[in-house]
């Protein structure tokens, strides 16, 4: 078998394709998660903390600052080292935000397959003469 036939196979298994569905809405949902966040959630932080909060802008500036530049566009065009942990709290709190989500995800999907399983009928219970007859055959192969 050629290489191009087994990557062909390996590329065509019903497991990759779904792989490839579960990375492409991963990303987009991702993207709901970022907007969420620096959407939505940011500037309700900075309207409970009084208002002028931006983390993206939280940073220390480490080592020289000749020029005495304040923002972090300035510092990162002068080639300052800069720790910005701003940007760090933010991508933070999306992980976190994502996690709750993925939770309550799993938990509603869960609790949907107890339902769905609490909801399957039991199968009914076998009769009587069925039962005596299969002992009947039982205890006939025992004698054979």
């Amino acid at each position: 078998m050629s290489i191009i036939q087994e990557f062909r196979e390996f590329a065509v298994k019903g497991n990759m394709i779904d792989l490839a569905v579960g990375v492409i809405i991963g990303g987009a949902f991702g993207k709901i998660v970022d907007s969420l966040v620096k959407d939505i959630i940011m500037p309700l932080i900075t309207v409970i903390t009084g208002g002028g909060v931006d983390f993206t802008q939280k940073f220390f500036v480490l080592g020289d600052n000749p020029n005495n530049l304040q923002s972090l566009d300035e510092l990162t065009k002068a080639g300052v080292n800069v720790l910005t942990y701003g940007n760090f709290l933010t991508i933070l709190i999306n992980f976190i935000i994502l996690a709750w989500v993925v939770f309550l995800m799993v938990k509603m999907i869960n609790r949907m397959r107890r339902k769905q399983e609490e909801a399957a009928p039991e199968p009914a219970a076998t009769p009587e003469d069925i039962e005596l007859l299969r002992e009947i055959r039982d205890e006939l192969k025992k004698r054979q």
